[in-house]
């Protein structure tokens, strides 16, 4: 062939390839799902006991909160506690390889935002993950109300305390004049403002956990101290009540968090914890000294709204905040239902000091570590594995 034939055929040759190996990547990008999916649902399932199951760490853990170290606090059946396994309906639930997984994080940095739930989630977390690094630090920078780094993989795991993300302060009454019906002052709630402790850290996270609800209740914000609700700098007229300014704060909250938080974030919403408040709150001497799960067939008596009881919020509060995440790309990590079975793995009266149930009743709110909050990790790690 003359060679200036082949002069001229050489630049459509690699103009053909170029143009062949872009249609390719553009079906590969239609065809291939943005956020996989794992094989099941795996918020759907049943607890199973496994006699074998051992916790992947114990009371020495160096991030323990002490209230909840159920281990160190000699809290009854720890052993029971920890030998059940959730079991998703249609696939298995590995546990996390805390090797492997930091490994995945390579370079990578987790967040948790919202109220002491989501830092009961995180301890677990922290403690799970050391097992792969015992040079783990304590880590409180950007604001950070706890957190860990782990040097060997250059990760960072961290929890950002803001108990109803948006931000609100104290303001007490300005006037002695008159009663006011017992009003002592407001907490203002600016419903379009992120709290301090987690709006400048958008940039610094790859994977951010959000959740809110425990403290939007009036034994927290009784009617002498009340939320009051502000927009733009001005005070929200008609007053909202507590839930409707709740449902206004999630939607700003949702707003922000899709606006700043960059796309290739990976973020969660974690649904409710439930508490097994049994025979009253918990200042009413409510308690939860059970020995194990409950059955199915008790859930919607303990849970329900309709039912009225003192732990019906969980799932009111779910529907407010299902309905707003609608449409979002942030996942919603469902560990309500499964959460719901386990009455028997709250603190209790093991608390780790002696008059604590006499100052704060028993703990049927957080959860016993190590315990429930471990298969949290379990899902949360798998969810990132596909999601990644």
């Amino acid at each position: 062939m003359p060679r200036k034939l082949i002069s001229h055929l050489f630049p459509c040759l690699i103009f053909l390839t170029l143009l062949l190996l872009t249609l390719y990547f553009n079906l590969l990008s239609h065809t291939r799902p943005s956020s996989p999916s794992p094989p099941c649902n795996l918020f759907k399932g049943k607890w199973v006991l496994d006699p074998t199951r051992q916790p992947l760490y114990n009371h020495t853990c160096p991030f323990h909160r002490n209230a909840w170290n159920c281990l160190k606090s000699q809290r009854q059946n720890m052993g029971l506690i920890n030998s059940w396994k959730w079991v998703p309906e249609s696939c298995t639930l590995p546990r996390v390889d805390p090797t492997r997984f930091l490994g995945l994080m390579r370079n990578r940095n987790i967040g948790f935002v919202g109220d002491s739930l989501n830092e009961n989630f995180l301890v677990s977390f922290l403690c799970v993950l050391r097992v792969a690094d015992m040079g783990a630090k304590k880590w409180k920078r950007k604001g950070a109300w706890k957190g860990a780094y782990f040097p060997k993989f250059n990760v960072t795991v961290a929890y950002h305390r803001a108990v109803l993300l948006a931000k609100y302060k104290w303001q007490p009454k300005q006037s002695t004049v008159g009663d006011q019906g017992g009003l002592k002052g407001i907490h203002r709630v600016d419903v379009d403002i992120p709290a301090d402790d987690w709006a400048n850290i958008t940039d610094f996270y790859d994977v951010l956990v959000f959740n809110t609800g425990h403290w939007w209740g009036y034994d927290k914000f009784p009617k002498e101290r009340p939320l009051v609700f502000y927009h733009a700098g001005q005070p929200i007229s008609p007053p909202l009540e507590m839930l409707d300014g709740l449902k206004l704060v999630l939607e700003n909250m949702v707003s922000y968090i899709q606006k700043k938080v960059p796309s290739k974030t990976l973020k969660f919403w974690r649904l409710q914890s439930p508490r097994h408040f049994y025979a009253g709150e918990w200042n009413q001497n409510g308690s939860c000294l059970f020995n194990e799960p409950l059955r199915e067939s008790q859930l919607d008596l303990w849970f329900d709204p309709s039912n009225n009881g003192v732990n019906k919020e969980a799932r009111y509060l779910n529907h407010l905040i299902e309905e707003v995440l609608r449409g979002t790309e942030i996942q919603r990590l469902d560990l309500t239902h499964l959460s719901e079975f386990r009455a028997d793995a709250h603190p209790a009266i093991w608390l780790g000091k002696k008059d604590a149930v006499a100052i704060w009743g028993q703990d049927c709110m957080h959860w016993c570590l190590p315990g429930v909050p471990d298969t949290w990790v379990d899902i949360l790690s798998e969810l990132i594995h596909y999601s990644l």
